[in-house]
């Protein structure tokens, strides 16, 4: 049984593939629901031998944040990932954490390739590849890592794979459900044309901001998504599903978005200089329009942050509120890339900078957003039964970055 470390946990793999799957925006009613309608077969199927719960997310439960946890299998303290975009102290401007240079520790996928495992990271958006690839194309290691979204560009000598598009087709459009399809189609025929036996495969939430669980186009994505489960089962793959974030409706009664502009809000109470950064923000905005349920507040020179933070906890919608030194130890966070409070909000609202600052213009059905508590709750399913020692830790607080450790250590099959 062949075994690697890294960043202090081991892994150990039997014969055969392995594929963790992370489905994006996957809230568990989602599955609920298409299970129930009979929408998901292979699923249903992949559970009866298998094993299903619930795991935490990292917060803030935004994608590169828990993306990079999984990979890593560590919260966001030791990767670095404080969101999908944040305010960088060494020159103070606002930036998208999307590349490598800023994740702190190794990944399982590159540690995995190095002890001769035929890795593949297959990923929806380009931004994930960026980030979660590095060490995947070192010299003597068989990696390959491409996003659905740029199929086509990718190379044999920056990608591991220049033939994707003969592997699994055209290149899909990525405000699309095809985009998800894609990364698992990818996957299932790398298996089976042998090039991969340890695959990372990570989803887009395009269709879960657009629909809810019971809603119909939510119920044809998650039957196409079942085909492709399916057949990576088939191909006798170890499964491990999860997600990097669940999805709430956040309007009113009229479907209209239910924001607190928080940047405004102190404006107004306590004068300006505030500066609101919101880590939702990513190249793929159309989504939800930059609003999420957690923003960062870098508050102005010689302000009271307790102050500010008891006035904040008094908003309607507001949930939590916690000062830099709070949210690094309670939610594991990088205190150097988190502003001086953290604002959270209710299941269903969202919290922003400034009507000016969110173009809502591109959003064609009512808001669905995340990244607060509420949305941290995920899946956690596994295609075999677990053992002794792994059932006993999914009783107690499993994290969905644990996902690799589980489907590694933990099945007995």
């Amino acid at each position: 049984m062949a075994e690697f470390a890294v960043n202090d946990r081991s892994y150990r793999l039997a014969s055969g593939p392995m594929a963790v799957v992370c489905v994006d925006g996957c809230e568990d009613a989602y599955l609920n629901v298409a299970l129930e309608q009979g929408r998901m077969p292979q699923l249903a199927g992949i559970l009866a031998g298998g094993w299903r719960g619930m795991a935490r997310g990292a917060l803030p439960s935004f994608t590169n944040v828990n993306n990079a946890a999984i990979v890593t299998g560590q919260p966001p303290v030791v990767t670095g990932l404080s969101g999908n975009f944040f305010l960088d102290p060494d020159t103070g401007e606002e930036v998208m954490m999307n590349s490598s240079d800023f994740l702190r520790c190794d990944t399982i996928l590159a540690a995995a390739a190095r002890a001769g495992h035929k890795v593949a990271m297959v990923t929806a958006k380009e931004k994930l590849r960026d980030l979660l690839s590095p060490g995947l194309f070192d010299e003597g290691v068989t990696g390959m890592a491409f996003s659905s979204e740029k199929a086509a560009e990718a190379k044999e000598a920056t990608h591991g794979i220049g033939d994707v598009e003969a592997l699994a087709g055209a290149t899909p459009e990525i405000y699309s459900g095809d985009a998800s399809v894609y990364v698992l189609r990818a996957g299932a025929a790398l298996v089976e044309a042998g090039r991969a036996d340890f695959l990372y495969l990570s989803l887009t939430d395009y269709i879960q901001h657009k629909f809810a669980p019971e809603e119909e186009g939510a119920l044809e994505f998650y039957a196409a998504l079942d085909e492709q489960l399916g057949r990576l089962a088939d191909l006798g793959c170890r499964l491990g599903i999860t997600a990097d974030h669940g999805m709430n409706a956040k309007c009113h009664a009229d479907g209209s978005p239910r924001v607190i502009y928080v940047e405004d809000e102190l404006r107004e109470q306590f004068g300006g200089g505030h500066n609101v950064i919101c880590p939702i923000t990513d190249p793929y905005v159309v989504h939800h329009g930059a609003l999420g349920s957690y923003v960062t507040v870098h508050l102005a020179e010689g302000s009271d942050a307790n102050e500010i933070a008891e006035w904040l906890r008094g908003l309607d919608g507001i949930t939590e509120v916690l000062t830099k030194a709070e949210a690094a130890e309670t939610l594991q966070l990088p205190a150097d890339r988190i502003g001086d409070l953290i604002v959270m909000s209710a299941a269903d609202t969202v919290v922003g900078r400034s009507p000016e600052y969110h173009d809502l213009s591109k959003l064609d059905r009512p808001l669905r957003s995340h990244g607060g508590r509420f949305e941290a709750m995920v899946p956690f399913i596994f295609s075999g039964p677990l053992n002794v020692e792994y059932e006993a830790k999914a009783a107690d607080d499993p994290r969905n970055f644990d996902v690799f450790d589980f489907v590694c250590n933990g099945i007995d099959s």
